[in-house]
């Protein structure tokens, strides 16, 4: 169960992520570092979030 609320919570903050980005680029124009920074973060986050879910198929807690 732990498992599954974590990989809840990965998704929900690269949700997030990606809206500050959308911000940023639209405030900013894209010409400040704080888009580059929250793209890091949602990569980051990806990859994380991928490591979650090959754990948990591989230790059988998402599988069925």
């Amino acid at each position: 169960m732990l498992l599954k609320v974590l990989i809840a919570l990965v998704f929900l903050s690269m949700l997030v992520s990606l809206a500050a980005g959308a911000g940023f680029l639209l405030r900013d124009g894209g010409t400040s570092r704080r888009l580059l920074v929250s793209l890091k973060v949602r990569v980051a986050l990806a990859a994380a979030l991928l490591g979650l879910l090959f754990y948990g198929f591989y230790a059988g807690g998402l599988a069925g």
